[in-house]
């Protein structure tokens, strides 16, 4: 039976098996074929367009597909909804250092190994103060998506790509790398009908949990109960880090504790990652999202407030006005999530929608989350579940020289979170 993703289309791999690939690269390299280092950042999204993750995209955009992005929040077809962007940039100096020509055929590489073949065909210039006002609905630079679009060098290149060299995924990842086909299949194993997906950077603490329970409530509807039929799949974005963020570790490491210490059960909870440098483009992104997770076999979406926003460029009910403007070209159902909170008068975690002790809430701040975990007491239960403050505390010395916080010193010693070996 096809994997349908995003946009209708059938997922297909485009991963080359190893011994032909190890055939095609000694042909380009006999061939003399041009070679083209890429950065992490390009490195990530080869790999996510030759798993299926961006399906239907089998490359980096060409103008009329960022046009059309930007403009129509659509791909070039007209039909099929995108909302942001997937390029490779270039300098104008590289182009020409390299020899870049239309059509050409390019051998990707990454840190030295041969890494995709790329086909391209459209090189093109576009202006990124209009990606970022269209895209972001601002030009400050202040705002992170808009400092990433500002640093794409002057030219882009589009194009398809091929894998010829699958990443080697490192310790603590190796497990929750499961590509869109694989998710498929471990979804029918346990015999889930629907799945909702729950997007996080962040360590749990009880409201997170309550927002996963709430959301795995919402989808179940009315599908009969003998035997469980919903999961929550804990999908964690794994990209570039700013200072002050959860270190890597921590996040996904928290997330799988909650289901290996009963919180959850096999029967309900699975935990993930994707490979993804967030844009923090508020609604924009959380129609990404949609598609994202469509790719990856979901059928619901947990959004809550403020779903992929930074600062106050967006209202905390864009992403949901946004979603519904496009629901019918879309195929997975969002689901909306109230604040979960502590009510010390119910002497529970509570939704906002329920409870009406409004002056006696106490609300999970970030602030608060942050000094209680700074201060290494552990929590009442109520605020962190003991073992996920255990996980935080073993990831901070094992992985974070002692924060469980992205620092300078962390971005320098940590474990990449995948390499590419040479092919052989």
């Amino acid at each position: 039976m096809e994997a349908i993703g995003h946009g209708g289309k059938e997922i297909v791999e485009r991963v080359l098996p190893k011994d032909a690939a190890i055939k095609r690269v000694k042909e380009m390299k006999s061939a003399g074929v041009k070679e083209l280092p890429v950065s992490l950042q390009i490195a990530t999204e080869v790999i996510d367009i030759a798993y299926g993750y961006f399906t239907p995209l089998e490359g980096f955009m060409t103008k009329a597909d960022v046009e059309s992005v930007c403009k129509h929040m659509r791909l070039s077809d007209g039909k099929t909804v995108w909302s942001i962007p997937i390029v490779l940039d270039i300098s104008e100096e590289e182009l020409k250092g390299k020899a870049l020509k239309l059509y050409d055929e390019v051998l990707l590489t990454y840190n030295g190994n041969p890494l995709a073949i790329f086909d391209i065909t459209d090189i093109f210039a576009y202006d990124k103060k209009e990606i970022a006002m269209l895209v972001y609905g601002t030009t400050e630079e202040k705002h992170p998506g808009v400092k990433r679009t500002y640093n794409y060098k002057d030219r882009f290149l589009g194009g398809k790509i091929t894998l010829l060299n699958p990443p080697k995924i490192n310790p603590v990842y190796e497990p929750f790398f499961i590509t869109p086909l694989e998710m498929r299949k471990r979804f029918k194993e346990k015999g889930w009908e629907r799945v909702v997906a729950h997007q996080t950077r962040n360590v749990p603490h009880t409201g997170h949990e309550w927002l996963m329970k709430g959301a795995w409530l919402q989808a179940y509807g009315e599908l009969p109960i003998e035997k469980p039929l919903v999961g929550v799949l804990v999908n964690a974005i794994i990209g570039e880090k700013r200072a002050g963020d959860y270190i890597d570790e921590a996040i996904i490491l928290t997330h799988d504790v909650l289901r290996k210490a009963g919180y959850f059960g096999e029967h309900n909870h699975m935990t993930s990652l994707t490979f993804w440098d967030m844009r923090y483009a508020g609604p924009r992104e959380a129609i990404f999202h949609a598609a994202l997770r469509t790719n990856l076999g979901l059928t619901h979406h947990m959004y809550g407030r403020d779903h992929a926003g930074v600062g106050t460029y967006y209202d905390p009910y864009d992403a949901h006005r946004l979603l519904a403007s496009v629901k019918d070209d879309l195929s997975i159902t969002p689901t909306y999530s109230m604040n979960w909170l502590y009510c010390p008068h119910c002497g529970e975690v509570t939704n906002e929608g329920l409870c009406d002790h409004k002056k006696e809430w106490q609300k999970f701040s970030g602030t608060l989350i942050r000094s209680i975990i700074m201060d290494g007491v552990k929590p009442p239960r109520l605020i962190f579940r003991p073992e996920v403050f255990d996980v935080i505390m073993e990831c901070s010395k094992k992985y974070g020289n002692g924060s469980p916080f992205v620092t300078e010193e962390y971005l320098k010693k940590r474990t990449p979170v995948f390499t590419i070996e040479p092919l052989k």
